[in-house]
């Protein structure tokens, strides 16, 4: 029998542990806030230490930036070999994966322009589309195949759609998964110790276990959803693109929808002064969202 001293508290700590559990990710009240719709195919979007974000126009081969300083567009750069996926380096230089040659670009912040992967073992890579960066420093690369209408090959020269690492102490670039079908959006934990990696080709996302050298062990199936870019936050949740954007927490279980009225959203990233913004690239649009939570840092 529960002692009548005994029943208060656990009623307390049974409604905080409720309350807790419903607390919405989104801020109360949030709308989905479109900021531009003046594009072709936005992409890439990722944040710099200020919480300015950067995103890609691909098809009209530019880089963007939204200034946290008075929420304005600006182009960035021209010519920005068609990149896709962005993200900085642990010294704030912005990478890209620069689809135009399928290489890996870092862009310093003279805008001088470093290629760091431009093949693998000889051959051409498919197209690198999305990239993590490790605490090490260390990249990882998913590269599926897409057909791009600027590109003048028409098949692939690696047969297999690889994810790749490169280690940060100049080693050379190295396939740590090989058994995907299109590996698309890729995301790590703070902790350095989990790499979740989205098969959108066989609607799966995985996550693997991260070793000292870089190398991932323990694949695991997350959740039968792929997704295009991806996203975490500071409580572990994983934000998948596609039809919208679809949360799902540290377990694998969905936790939130956001509908963005788009056919295709294609990435996603907190930024903003506070980090408590969410980023979205969707087609021709670019949105924002405030949230209850901060990016992962």
């Amino acid at each position: 029998m529960t002692s009548k001293y005994l029943l208060f508290p656990i009623m307390m700590l049974l409604f905080n542990s409720c309350s807790h559990a419903q607390e919405s990710i989104i801020a109360d009240g949030a709308e989905l806030t479109l900021l531009s719709a003046d594009f072709e195919f936005t992409e890439g979007p990722a944040a710099d230490e200020d919480g300015n974000v950067f995103f890609t126009d691909q098809p009209n081969n530019r880089i963007h930036k939204w200034s946290v300083a008075d929420s304005t567009i600006s182009v960035y750069m021209e010519n920005a070999g068609r990149a896709n996926g962005l993200y900085f380096d642990n010294e704030g230089n912005l990478l890209a994966c620069a689809d135009e040659n399928s290489e890996l670009w870092k862009i310093e912040e003279n805008k001088n322009v470093e290629v760091l992967v431009s093949d693998y073992e000889g051959k051409r890579l498919n197209g690198p589309n999305d990239l993590w960066v490790d605490a090490l420093g260390g990249i990882y690369i998913t590269d599926p195949y897409y057909q791009r209408p600027y590109w003048e090959r028409t098949e692939k020269e690696i047969e297999k759609e690889q994810v790749y690492y490169l280690p940060a102490k100049g080693e050379k670039l190295r396939v740590v998964a090989d058994d995907l079908v299109q590996p698309n959006g890729i995301i790590g934990t703070p902790d350095g110790k989990t790499l979740y990696i989205a098969d959108i080709g066989d609607k799966k996302t995985y996550s693997y276990g991260i070793a000292e050298d870089g190398s991932l062990d323990n694949k695991t199936l997350f959740t039968n959803l792929g997704s295009d870019g991806m996203t975490i936050d500071e409580n572990g949740n994983v934000y998948f693109t596609g039809n919208g954007v679809t949360v799902f927490n540290k377990e694998g279980q969905q936790i939130e929808h956001i509908p963005v009225d788009r056919d295709w959203t294609a990435n996603v990233t907190f930024g903003g002064a506070d980090n408590k913004t969410l980023f979205i690239t969707a087609m021709d649009s670019f949105f924002s969202l405030d949230m209850n939570v901060s990016g992962a840092k």
